[in-house]
């Protein structure tokens, strides 16, 4: 498994993010700055299929669906855009809270994340933004591992921590609870 390189041993904040040239995509997690690979065709199959589906399920509702590159800043009380550390650009974000969104992306926590994985994505979606998803209380989080052809969705409990995470393969039927009366077929996701 190859993980993705920090950048540097330095920590960074959204305004030393924003000076860095945009033919490299880089998040920020706690000040450290990962380069994002260039996603493969099946991650894309199955990342366009998602957003087909859902926009397409949120056409006459007032949520809005984004795709990377898609900058989603988490911030500390009283904190200053330029200090924030932790800028993400999940494959998939819905946001249902329009204030949260800027010109630059979305302020705060959109409802839904979905990360669809990479070879070089899986440390950081399973075990940082996972951590970062819950600190910042997004509501509900899809990790899609488009080989193995299944979906981990992570719901935030009332205590403001996931839970165990509903386990679905491409024989499934996946309802979410942020995005009320959707249900997708996931062999329409997975289908080659």
């Amino acid at each position: 498994m190859v993980l993705p390189a920090p950048k540097d041993n330095n920590r960074y904040t959204y305004a030393e993010y924003l000076m860095w040239s945009e033919e490299e995509r880089w998040e920020l997690l706690d000040g450290v700055a990962y380069n994002i690979a260039a996603p493969s065709r099946r991650h894309q199959e199955v990342s366009g299929e998602l957003f087909f589906r859902i926009r397409s399920y949120l056409a006459d509702k007032p949520c809005r669906i984004y795709t990377a590159p898609f900058d989603v800043r988490f911030s500390e009380p009283g904190e200053e855009d330029e200090q924030i550390s932790n800028v993400v650009q999940p494959d998939i974000s819905v946001v249902c809270d329009e204030s949260k969104l800027d010109e630059k992306g979305c302020l705060g926590s959109p409802d839904l994340i979905i990360e669809v994985i990479s070879p070089t994505s899986i440390s950081t979606d399973y075990v940082k933004k996972l951590a970062l998803y819950e600190k910042y209380k997004v509501k509900e989080y899809w990790i899609v591992h488009p080989i193995d052809k299944t979906v981990m969705v992570f719901i935030l409990g009332e205590d403001y921590q996931y839970g165990k995470p509903g386990i679905f393969t491409e024989d499934s039927q996946l309802k979410s609870r942020v995005l009320a009366d959707f249900t997708i077929n996931l062999r329409q996701v997975f289908g080659e």
